[in-house]
Parts: C-alpha cells; sequence; structure tokens
C-alpha cells in the first residue's frame, strides 16, 4: 500500500498516476480538497515552454502532453492556451530563442514594433519571444480532478486529518490527530511547504519558504485576449496570465513579482499582502500594462517553497519518496511530477541527479 501525505497539486496528481496504474493508494490531507493555505489553489497559474535551461524545457513538453491525457481521463478542461511573451533585457528572449530553437519547439522573436500591433496594450522596447503553446492551469480544478479520478481508480482520500508522527523502519506506520494508524510499504510526502516542519528521519536540502502575494487588475477592454508574459529588467521580475475567477465577475490579469517574498512557515504566515510589492506591481503594470486599469481590485498570498539553484526535490530515502518542492515553478510540471513520483514509489525510476536531496556542491 502507497500513502501519499498531501494533497495539493503535487500529491494530488501522484494519488491519480498511481492509482490509475492499479497500486492500492490512501491519499491524507490536514485540510479541505482545494483549500487556500498552500501553493495549490486559484485558477490562473502559467504553462509555459520557454527555459534557458534545456532540461525544464524537455520537461515542459512531456508535462504538456500529460496534461492533455489528464484532461481526457477526467473529462475535464485544465489547460488553456493563450501563447506567452518573454519580454525585458534581463530576460534575453534572443537567448531563450536558441534554447528553444536547439530543442525543436517553436516561437516568434519578434521586433517590438511587430509585437505592438499585435498586443496593443502592452508596451513593449527591445525584442520580444512569442511561445504559442503558453497557457493558463486552473490549480483548483485540476486539484479536484485529480483527486476525484483518484478516488474513482480506487484510492482512499482522508480529509480533514493531519500526519502527526512517521514510524519509519522497513515499513512505514503514519499517526494522525484523528487517533488512526496506517502502515505503509511506501509513503510519498507531497506537503509543500510543511515539508520543513515535519521533522522527517531525512536531510533535506536548504529549504526557503516565503510568502508571495499576487494581485489581479481589470481589462479596460473586456474582448482583449491576453498571453501570459514573462518580464524582467534590472531588480524587477514579473509575471502575468489571464486571471479566470479569482480576479472576480469581470475580465482580469493576474500580475505579481516572481521571487522577492517575505520568509516565514507553513505554520505562522500572516497571509497579509506586502504594500511594498503592491506599490511595485501596481507601477510596473501602469508602466507596461496600459490595458490594464493599475488598482488592482483582488489580491492574495501563497507560499514558494524554494530549494538550491530552484530545481525541484524528486528523491527516495528508504520507503520515503519526497516529492517537490518546487521552487515556485512547479504548477506547470503537475502530471508529470505526480508520473516521476509514481516511478519513484514503485521502483520504476531513479531520481534525475539534480532533483536528488543531496545536490552536488
Amino acid at each position: 500500500m502507497i500513502a501519499v501525505v498531501g494533497a495539493g497539486l503535487m500529491g494530488a496528481a501522484t494519488a491519480w498516476e498511481l492509482a490509475r496504474r492499479g497500486h492500492e493508494v490512501t491519499l491524507i490531507e490536514a485540510y479541505e480538497i482545494g483549500h487556500r493555505h498552500g501553493s495549490s489553489h486559484g485558477s490562473s497559474r502559467i504553462f509555459r515552454r520557454v527555459y534557458g535551461d534545456k532540461l525544464y524545457v524537455r520537461l515542459t513538453g512531456q508535462a504538456h502532453e500529460l496534461w492533455r491525457e489528464l484532461e481526457h481521463d477526467s473529462s475535464t478542461p485544465l489547460l488553456r492556451t493563450t501563447g506567452g511573451l518573454d519580454m525585458g533585457e534581463g530576460r534575453d528572449p534572443e537567448g531563450l530563442a536558441r534554447v528553444l530553437r536547439e530543442a525543436g519547439v517553436r516561437y516568434e522573436l519578434l521586433p517590438s514594433e511587430a509585437a505592438a500591433e499585435r498586443w496593443p496594450y502592452i508596451r513593449f522596447d527591445g525584442q520580444v519571444l512569442h511561445q504559442p503553446d503558453a497557457g493558463v492551469i486552473n490549480a483548483d480544478e485540476t486539484v479536484a480532478a485529480c483527486v476525484r479520478r483518484a478516488v474513482d481508480h480506487g484510492a482512499q482520500a482522508w480529509t480533514g486529518v493531519r500526519v502527526t508522527d512517521f514510524d519509519v523502519r522497513e515499513k512505514v506506520v503514519l499517526r494522525t490527530d484523528d487517533g488512526r494508524a496506517l502502515t505503509a510499504d511506501t509513503v510519498v510526502i507531497a506537503a509543500g511547504a510543511w515539508l520543513p516542519e515535519l521533522g522527517l528521519p531525512v536531510v533535506l536540502p536548504d529549504l526557503e519558504v516565503t510568502q508571495q502575494q499576487v494581485f489581479h487588475f481589470r481589462r479596460r477592454e473586456p474582448s482583449a485576449q491576453w498571453p501570459t508574459l514573462v518580464f524582467k529588467e534590472g531588480t524587477l521580475q514579473t509575471y502575468g496570465l489571464p486571471s479566470g475567477s479569482d480576479g472576480g465577475p469581470l475580465p482580469a490579469v493576474k500580475v505579481a513579482e516572481h521571487g522577492d517574498g517575505t520568509p516565514t512557515k507553513a505554520s505562522t504566515r500572516t497571509g497579509l499582502v506586502d504594500p511594498a510589492s503592491r506599490t511595485r506591481v501596481s507601477d510596473f503594470v501602469r508602466d507596461r500594462l496600459p490595458g490594464l486599469d493599475p488598482d488592482p481590485v483582488a489580491e492574495a498570498t501563497c507560499l514558494y517553497t524554494t530549494a538550491p539553484n530552484d530545481d525541484f526535490v524528486l528523491d527516495r530515502h528508504g520507503p520515503l519518496v519526497i516529492v517537490s518542492p518546487c521552487s515556485g515553478q512547479g504548477a506547470k510540471f503537475t502530471p508529470l511530477i505526480g508520473a516521476m513520483a509514481a516511478d519513484l514509489a514503485t521502483g520504476r525510476a531513479e531520481p534525475h541527479e539534480r532533483f536528488r536531496l543531496k545536490r552536488p556542491a
């Protein structure tokens, strides 16, 4: 029997993958499915193919195929294609284009004038990289679909139940706060930002948990078709994408800083938005995104759990499989990480060297 602890995006996808392969699975979640205490909630997460790292470009291609497989299995649309833009001198659109070309991924490298004709509600300076496969993932719907289909395939789901003790021997006995004990051959730990607080008998890499904030801005032209975008110039790195329901009843775009969060713990986070970040993001919208009203109509916080070099953590230690943290970039890889975790849990594959608990010096 395989237990999965944590029913966010990665845990839910792992449970779905294991259950559809015919394994006995118990999924344990401390809160309700789709809760907003971690990193896996909301209607909008970026899917993009553009990375400067060949490994991640390859993994995005594998993930894209599995997104369509998950959509087919769950009869639920989860990934909406919008196309995506990379812009700003710090993003180096020309260098990113070379990586995509070598990987055989389609793209367009556009001068600012051509980009402005196509997306007149965005202000461009310099070259712009357009990748047509980018899009928006509905995280809430993805978690719900994975859990529903895992249960359909025979998994059990325990919700509102917190694991309080991991007795790790040849097998693992999990004890929960409602008095139950569960013996598992393998336990997949997909606890996200809670991972450093679990007291596992595993040496973890240095992990930083930060509270991030996101903001939603009303579209001046509701019918405008917004792509996803990633911008970097100087010390400012931002991203944007259509908001979905998180932005309220009228069409909006989510815009946020990447990686400039406040150190915290999952158990003690404040949930309060940093006003300085709100100001910086609103100023960016005012300067670069004239198609948006620069006063946010909604805002929220979430958690990043970042590992050295921003790589994933996907490794096995005895009967424990550690799945993620994802360093603020995991959502787009959800069904692939689920498949990789299932492979580790069942002995079908070894972990990738870069994703091991012990990192190269």
